[in-house]
């Protein structure tokens, strides 16, 4: 954790100064969401229900195993899904994401889910504008699960699902620049779902309150997937484990939870990796997160090790789900 977001998770005497600043951001953040409930600004809506999986706060909540473990689950109920999303690190263009596409196309997140395969993907700065175009070329898809977006109210939504990261919760409770907030805490009365991942709240904070957590435990070799290995087959060779993601210590604490002693790397969030920045010599095998590896393809060796990681959510949150999107039509 460096720069500003050191400050995010406690008061300083600078907060002198990036409190103003904070005051200032909610309250242009409320005229906004204001200005698009009152339609003084304009906003679309599809013609098939429309989820958001958002968060209130920046940094990685686990949003992306959440839309995947969502949209698997619709697959099995019989749906029909599309994934949209804004595509961050890619090219901004509107597009369909494939297996082929590369992260500076389409960004790390979607290229990661359109790996998956489990159903379209799509990514554009104008979600509104994207999933239209996406439901044009998939006419057979029902729902659009949007990664991200929760702040994006161009696009109309009948779900609001947020995720919350259940071991950094709200840092200081300020939005920015003051804290890691994009909108106040009291934005979670609104929504439809607040999901916590990982650690429990002591604390009652939505009426539609859920579990969730992330779990992996076999590793596969990026240059040959059908490779795979487990922690035991990784012990005792000289490990480096490598994180670009919105919080890194997550990760490396999931490889301690694996019994896994690896010298950590941390770099910020979706890094454009260069083989020099993982040239490392005492190196026997690499541990990468999926989101990491679809960026190192190009340049990685055999000592490339990826971990998968899915969510497994409270059974009772799909059931809710379900009823939500049923109740707006398939």
């Amino acid at each position: 954790m460096t720069g500003l977001e050191s400050y995010w998770y406690r008061i300083s005497p600078l907060h002198l100064i990036l409190l103003p600043a904070s005051w200032l951001f909610r309250a242009l953040a409320a005229l906004r969401r204001l200005l698009y409930r009152s339609h003084i600004l304009k906003s679309y809506r599809l013609p098939v229900p429309v989820v958001i999986i958002g968060n209130i706060s920046v940094g990685g909540t686990g949003k992306t195993p959440l839309t995947l473990c969502l949209a698997q689950q619709l697959v099995d109920a019989g749906f029909y899904p599309i994934i949209v999303s804004r595509g961050f690190g890619g090219n901004s263009a509107q597009q369909q994401v494939t297996p082929e596409s590369t992260a500076a196309q389409a960004g790390d997140e979607p290229l990661l889910m359109a790996r998956r395969g489990i159903c379209p993907v799509w990514v554009g700065r104008d979600r509104a504008a994207t999933a239209l175009q996406a439901l044009l070329s998939h006419p057979q898809c029902d729902v659009v699960l949007c990664d991200d977006g929760l702040q994006h109210y161009r696009l109309q939504r009948d779900v609001e699902i947020v995720v919350i990261d259940g071991a950094r919760r709200f840092g200081n409770g300020q939005l920015l620049p003051a804290g890691p907030l994009r909108e106040p805490v009291s934005r979670l009365k609104t929504v439809d779902a607040v999901v916590i991942n990982g650690a429990a709240f002591d604390r009652k904070i939505s009426a539609n309150q859920y579990a969730m957590q992330l779990y992996g435990e076999l590793f596969y070799n990026l240059n040959h997937p059908e490779k795979t290995a487990t922690a035991q087959d990784l012990q005792g060779l000289r490990l480096h484990a490598v994180a670009g993601i919105g919080h890194p210590q997550r990760f490396f604490e999931h490889l301690k939870s694996l019994g896994l002693a690896a010298t950590p790397h941390a770099f910020p969030d979706h890094h454009p990796y260069q083989a020099g920045d993982l040239a490392y010599d005492d190196c026997d095998a690499l541990l990468l997160t999926e989101k990491d590896a679809v960026k190192c393809s190009t340049f990685a060796d055999d000592k490339f090790w990826v971990l998968r990681v899915d969510a497994r959510i409270d059974s009772a949150l799909m059931v809710h789900l379900l009823r939500k999107i049923t109740l707006h039509g398939r």
